[in-house]
């Protein structure tokens, strides 16, 4: 599934931080992003899921085709691991759990609440969810962080599994996933002077 972004300008809060961002995303393509911290990153992720407005410019991609992973686990504490993946994958019309279960290694902790998993559990739980989305454009903010290196090398295999059924991926990361599908695009050309703009906007998880 195609995406393509003409010209786009970006906010954070109150104030205006990239100016004239523009790429096309293929599927099988992945979209690595660079630039030092502050510069964009996170902010442009959010306006590509739909979380936060465009100050200008365009995205043309199909409705619902994105799934957002911040930095933010977003898991509900309370239920237990299959509990969460079966409500997302019910949100989001997923047929199964499955492959996400098998993709991140969870069999083992299907019965454990979400509350009780340990930091690099809840991040494996909180990526599985990316699976069972059926949404074809991935867009992740610094998905490896509380992954140790053997749970990066497993994200990078699902990653590349979905780019080989046709997904693709935009991802915020300083990490080498060693994807050879996978481009770089730096954002520190596009950083604009930090202009003021006229409402701040919410912050979400995972959409």
């Amino acid at each position: 599934m195609h995406m393509t972004v003409t010209d786009l300008a970006c906010a954070r809060g109150s104030l205006q931080v990239l100016a004239g961002v523009s790429f096309p995303l293929s599927p099988g393509q992945a979209l690595i992003l660079r630039g030092p911290n502050g510069s964009g990153k996170t902010t442009l992720l959010r306006t590509l899921a739909g979380l936060t407005p465009p100050l200008s410019g365009k995205i043309v991609a199909e409705p619902d085709a994105i799934a957002y992973a911040g930095h933010a686990d977003g898991l509900k504490a309370q239920l237990s691991v299959a509990e969460n993946l079966r409500f997302w994958a019910g949100i989001f019309g997923g047929s199964g759990i499955d492959d996400a279960v098998s993709a991140f290694d969870l069999a083992e902790l299907l019965d454990r609440p979400a509350g009780e998993l340990s930091a690099g559990q809840k991040r494996r739980l909180s990526l599985a969810r990316l699976l069972v989305t059926g949404r074809a454009i991935w867009c992740l903010d610094e998905p490896t962080v509380s992954l140790d290196a053997s749970n990066v090398a497993r994200f990078a295999a699902a990653v590349g599994a979905h780019l080989a059924g046709g997904g693709s991926a935009i991802i915020a990361t300083h990490i080498d996933l060693g994807l050879p599908q996978a481009d770089i695009l730096d954002i520190s050309p596009f950083v604009a002077k930090s202009l003021p703009v006229s409402d701040p906007f919410s912050d979400e998880a995972f959409a």
